[in-house]
């Protein structure tokens, strides 16, 4: 049950963050949830960097910081990758 949860929780976060970095419809579902797990654990890091609760189970704080991490994954990719957008 819990893998299940975790892909739901980083579909969720992959999109939201697909969203805001405006990749929406270059990605797909797929890409949503590897997008969104990666990120999860990208955000954990840089909350624990600063000292602060990164993932803390399936809740509103651990969203954001899934989607912090999600949306610097996807910065950091169109940088390696060449697109700005």
């Amino acid at each position: 049950m819990n893998i299940i949860v975790w892909i739901i929780f980083g579909a969720l976060a992959g999109w939201i963050a697909s969203i805001i970095m405006n990749k929406n419809k270059q990605m797909g579902a797929i890409a949503n949830i590897v997008v969104g797990v990666i990120g999860a654990f990208i955000g954990g890091y840089i909350m624990d960097f600063f000292g602060a609760q990164g993932i803390t189970g399936f809740n509103l704080q651990s969203l954001i910081v899934a989607i912090v991490g999600a949306v610097v994954l996807l910065y950091i990719i169109g940088l390696i990758s060449g697109r700005r957008r």
